[in-house]
C-alpha cells in the first residue's frame, strides 16, 4: 500500500520531473498534463453529478486523455467494447445505471463535441488544476469498470480501484524492470485490462507509450524493426502472425498471455532471441499475477511463470498429480464483482493447473473447458498445444460435445490444409486414444474477440 505522500500524484510528478519526455505518442508529460487539466474542465459540464460514465472508443490519444481527465473528476469509467452490438451496449449501460457516454464518433457524445465546448466562465478554473489535479486519485476510488470477457456468456462487472493499479505497477516493475528509454506499444484494446495497464505502468514509471488503433501486421513490424518501441504486450494469435517476419529488433520485453501460448511459438521466440515473458492474469486480478522470462528458464517454457511479488497462488483440492483449481490472493485482486459479495481470502480463477517444485505455475485449462469423457478428464489445451507444434496447423480449438455413451467427446475445429486422416494419425502417436477428437470441423478462421482471444462459445457444433 502506498503512503499519503504518494497519493496518486504521478501525472503532475512526471510533468515536473520529465516535462519534455515523450509520454503518449509525441505528447510530452507536460503536454498531457495540460491537456488533461483543460479536458477535465470541459468534461465537468457534461458529467456534473454523474458518479459513473462510459467510454466507447478504439485506441487513440483521445481515449487515453479522456480516461485520465475523467479520473481527475473522480468518475468511475466503464470501458465499452467497441465490438458490442447496440443491444449489448444498452444492457450494460442499464445494468450499471450509466446515462453519459463519450465516444470517438457521434454514436454518443463525441470527443470532438467535448473539445469544441466552452469552459463556463463562472466555473472555477482552479477546482481541478494545480495540486487538486494530482490529489484527485484516491486509493479506494473505483477508476474503471470492465465487464468480463465475452468468452463466458453473461458478463460480470469488475471494478478496479487505484490501490489495485498501484499494486500492479509496483509488482510488474519488480518483475519486468524499467528503463529510461522504455516505449511500450499499445496494440491491445484499452478497454481490456491488458491494454489499460500499459497506460498505467507508463504513467507511474514515467516512460513512453505508442498507441495504435488496432493490430496491423505491417505497422507493428515496422515499429519493431525501426526500434521505435522496445516493449510489447500481445496475445499469441497476434505474435504468431508476425514472428516469422521479425528480422531485427531492439525489444526488451514481449509480454505474451491471454490464452494458450503454443510451444511452437515459444520455441520460435527462443531461436530469434525475442525476450518473451509468458504471463498469466485476468481482469479480476488487474492483469499479471504470474510472469517469467522464458530465455532465463527455457526448461520451464510450458509454465506461465512464478507469482509476482505480493501474489500467493494455491491449488485447491488437488488430485494425485497435484492438479486442482488455481486460487489467487494479492493486493491486485478486485474487492468483488459489482452487486455481488466481496471477496474474502483467495479468489477462485476457475482455471485448472498445478505448481511445480520450484513454484512455477502451469495452467491446463479453464475448468469450464475440461471435457469429462467416460470418467476421464481431457484438457483441450493439451491437444491444442500438440497440434500447434505442427507447421500445417494455423489455428485450432478443441471443445466438448455431448455424447450418449461417453457423456462428452472432444471435437476439433481447425484451420489447416491437412487431411482428417493425417491429423488423427499425427495425434494418435502423441495422446491417448480417448483424447482423440471424435469429429474434425474445418473452418477458414476461428472466432475471436477484440483482444485476439479465440472465443470457444461461438463454435457451433
Amino acid at each position: 500500500m502506498y503512503t499519503k505522500k504518494e497519493k496518486m500524484n504521478w501525472l503532475k510528478k512526471q510533468s515536473i520531473e520529465k516535462p519534455n519526455k515523450k509520454f503518449i505518442n509525441d505528447l510530452t508529460f507536460n503536454e498531457v498534463y495540460q491537456r488533461v487539466a483543460d479536458l477535465a474542465l470541459r468534461l465537468y459540464l457534461f458529467v456534473k453529478n454523474e458518479k459513473r460514465v462510459a467510454l466507447f472508443s478504439n485506441n487513440s490519444e483521445d481515449m487515453a486523455l479522456f480516461f485520465l481527465a475523467l479520473q481527475v473528476l473522480q468518475r468511475e469509467v466503464l470501458m465499452l467494447n467497441t465490438r458490442l452490438t447496440d443491444e449489448e451496449i444498452a444492457r450494460q449501460l442499464i445494468a450499471l445505471d450509466i446515462q453519459v457516454v463519450f465516444s470517438q464518433d457521434k454514436k454518443f457524445i463525441s470527443f470532438q463535441e467535448v473539445h469544441q465546448s466552452e469552459i463556463h466562465k463562472g466555473h472555477s478554473t482552479n477546482k481541478y488544476t494545480g495540486k487538486k489535479l494530482a490529489e484527485a486519485f484516491q486509493p479506494e476510488q473505483i477508476a474503471v469498470i470492465m465487464n468480463t470477457s465475452a468468452t463466458t456468456g453473461q458478463f460480470k462487472s469488475v471494478p478496479l480501484r487505484w490501490k489495485q493499479f498501484y499494486a500492479h505497477v509496483q509488482a510488474s516493475k519488480k518483475s519486468l524492470g524499467v528503463a529510461e528509454n522504455d516505449n511500450w506499444l499499445m496494440v491491445l484494446p484499452m478497454y481490456h485490462i491488458s491494454g489499460l495497464t500499459i497506460l498505467m505502468r507508463s504513467l507511474f514509471n514515467g516512460t513512453g507509450i505508442t498507441i495504435v488503433e488496432k493490430f496491423d501486421e505491417e505497422q507493428v513490424l515496422k515499429l519493431i524493426q525501426d526500434a521505435a518501441i522496445n516493449m510489447l504486450s500481445i496475445v499469441p494469435t497476434m505474435l504468431n502472425r508476425i514472428i516469422d517476419r521479425i528480422e531485427k529488433h531492439d525489444l526488451r520485453v514481449v509480454l505474451v498471455g491471454g490464452e494458450l501460448i503454443p510451444q511452437s511459438l515459444v520455441e520460435k521466440s527462443l531461436l530469434k532471441s525475442i525476450p518473451i515473458h509468458k504471463t498469466y492474469g485476468m481482469t479480476e486480478t488487474t492483469s499479471q499475477s504470474a510472469t517469467f522470462f522464458v530465455l532465463s528458464y527455457p526448461e520451464k517454457k510450458d509454465s506461465v511463470g512464478v507469482p509476482l511479488e505480493g501474489v500467493t497462488i494455491q491449488i485447491h483440492d488437488p488430485d494425485e498429480q497435484g492438479i486442482g483449481e488455481v486460487l489467487i490472493q494479492s493486493p491486485m485482486v478486485m474487492d468483488g464483482y459489482l452487486g455481488q459479495e466481496p471477496i474474502s481470502g483467495f479468489f477462485n480463477t476457475e482455471d485448472v493447473g498445478y505448481l511445480d517444485q520450484d513454484g512455477f505455475l502451469y495452467i491446463l485449462d479453464r475448468r469450464k473447458n475440461i471435457i469429462i469423457s467416460g470418467g476421464e478428464n481431457i484438457y483441450p489445451q493439451e491437444i491444442e498445444n500438440i497440434l500447434y507444434a505442427h507447421p500445417q496447423i494455423s489455428e485450432c480449438a478443441v471443445v466438448g460435445r455431448k455424447d450418449a455413451r461417453w457423456g462428452e467427446v472432444p471435437v476439433l475445429f481447425v484451420v489447416s490444409s491437412m487431411a482428417e486422416e493425417e491429423i488423427l494419425h499425427y495425434l494418435a502417436k502423441r495422446i491417448a486414444k480417448y483424447k482423440l477428437p471424435q469429429k474434425i470441423i474445418y473452418v477458414d478462421e476461428l472466432p475471436k474477440n477484440s483482444s485476439g482471444k479465440i472465443v470457444k462459445k461461438d463454435l457451433g457444433q
